[in-house]
């Protein structure tokens, strides 16, 4: 089972915020995790969970959103959303040149936590009740499995401005075929 699986839910809300939960312990391991092996080998999970979820929300939860939360909120709610991910991306992408030991790491680490944490509380509460409000939960439940489906084609690292269905769709086959064989290459042992 990927890091990235979840198989106790029954729709693509649950599934989502089951996720964020892992992703909070995740940051809590990696931040905690003495050892540098260990240490890498959970910063590794968290960044690939991170990319694998953002892009599953940028091709099916924001734009099924942007149609759906009537009053023209839909759009608004998803712009902020698509802003805090882009910078989430780039403070992600920052993290990974730094020395996963260092002090810098984990200032750098505790910040991108506090973003990615206040980022998927607002995604819990303005976007997601939103959508079960709007969705009956059979809809619900068939986007668990086109999120399924989009994780497991998803980059597996961040790529900053590649956050909107078209994009991800144009770069994403690409980008996740080489941050795999990137993995594969880097993928360390603990």
């Amino acid at each position: 089972m990927s890091p990235a699986t979840i198989n106790s839910t029954s729709d693509a809300v649950d599934f989502l915020v089951e996720q964020h939960e892992r992703i909070k312990r995740l940051f809590t391991e990696t931040a905690e995790t003495v050892d540098a092996e260990q240490r890498k080998a959970k910063f590794f999970e968290l960044r690939r969970l991170l990319a694998v979820h953002e892009t599953a929300e940028e091709e099916i939860i924001h734009p099924r959103a942007r149609r759906e939360i009537g009053d023209g909120d839909g759009a608004a709610i998803v712009d902020a959303r698509l802003e805090e991910e882009n910078k989430a991306k780039k403070q992600l992408a920052d993290l990974e040149s730094v020395d996963i030991g260092s002090p810098e790491f984990q200032d750098k680490l505790d910040r991108l936590r506090r973003a990615v944490l206040a980022h998927a509380d607002h995604e819990e509460h303005e976007e997601f009740n939103r959508l079960r409000q709007e969705l009956d939960p059979d809809a619900l439940q068939r986007m668990r499995k086109t999120v399924e489906l989009a994780e497991a084609m998803a980059p597996t690292r961040p790529h900053p401005r590649v956050e909107s269905a078209m994009a991800n769709a144009l770069v994403g086959p690409f980008a996740a075929m080489m941050d795999r064989a990137k993995d594969m290459i880097s993928k360390p042992r603990g």
